[in-house]
């Protein structure tokens, strides 16, 4: 009976044993942090994502792409997020002001620029086409920064209210991308880093940053983050050489 009580307790102890090189072999250590990042970064922010977890085996990330508006209204009512990454400087001041944001851990990260792109082929070359193309698809101003910069862009050139009945409004600036790689639009507007993932689309005007307001992406850890030192952590690799090479790559500019 001893034999086997202490042979059985041997093997509980290399089984617990096991369980515990397994957890630290696959991250699964507790450490799970989330990041709500506007659409427009999502293919750039994986591949920093992948990069910090090779050296943070005991970190598992996981990511809420979408519009900056939207992102920050489930922030705003309570959805769980370490860190946000907007594409518009007001989406986040909304945040900063009601305290969601830690004012010693947010910084501006990343600019971009504003394009037009059409489908391979397409028969418009400029913003001066755009009123007999039929229909444009941008963000929807009001929750997708890409709108907002498209619509200021347009009124700047005084061609909004003249388009703005063949608009398509998308929930955010991938969904304009597919748009426009569809067919199902004749143009779109959308920021320079999305056109350049695409093989459907063609570049055919890049606007001057005169026309809208500054595109920037500010970043910050959330103040109510129950990962908050590994968040800050991310943060902070996020503005690391290694992770700014890889968004120049993307055609994102650094701050």
């Amino acid at each position: 009976m001893k034999k086997g009580a202490l042979a059985w307790i041997c093997m509980m102890g290399m089984l617990l044993i096991m369980i515990g090189c397994g957890n630290d072999a696959t991250g699964n250590s507790g450490k799970a942090i989330t990041i709500s990042a506007a659409a427009s970064l999502s293919d750039a922010m994986e591949e920093v994502g992948a990069l910090y977890e090779e050296s943070h085996l005991d970190v598992e990330l996981s990511f809420n792409f979408g519009g900056s508006g939207s992102l920050q209204q489930q922030i705003s009512q309570g959805a769980p997020a370490d860190l946000f990454i907007s594409a518009a400087e007001d989406k986040f001041q909304v945040l900063l002001d009601e305290g969601s944001i830690d004012s010693s851990a947010n910084t501006e990260l990343l600019g971009n620029s504003l394009v037009l792109i059409v489908p391979e082929g397409g028969e418009v070359f400029g913003p001066d086409d755009l009123n007999h193309a039929g229909k444009i698809s941008i963000g929807t101003p009001s929750a997708v920064p890409a709108g907002m910069y498209a619509r200021e862009a347009l009124e700047s050139l005084d061609i909004f209210s003249d388009i703005e009945e063949d608009i398509v409004y998308a929930k955010d600036v991938r969904q304009v991308l597919s748009y426009v790689e569809t067919g199902n639009v004749k143009a779109g507007l959308v920021y320079r880093t999305d056109a350049l993932l695409s093989d459907k689309v063609e570049i055919v005007h890049e606007f001057s940053a005169s026309l809208h307001t500054p595109i920037t992406y500010p970043v910050g850890v959330t103040e109510d983050s129950p990962n908050h030192e590994t968040a800050v952590e991310f943060y902070e690799f996020l503005q690391s050489e290694t992770a700014l090479k890889v968004f120049e790559a993307y055609g994102f500019t650094i701050q």
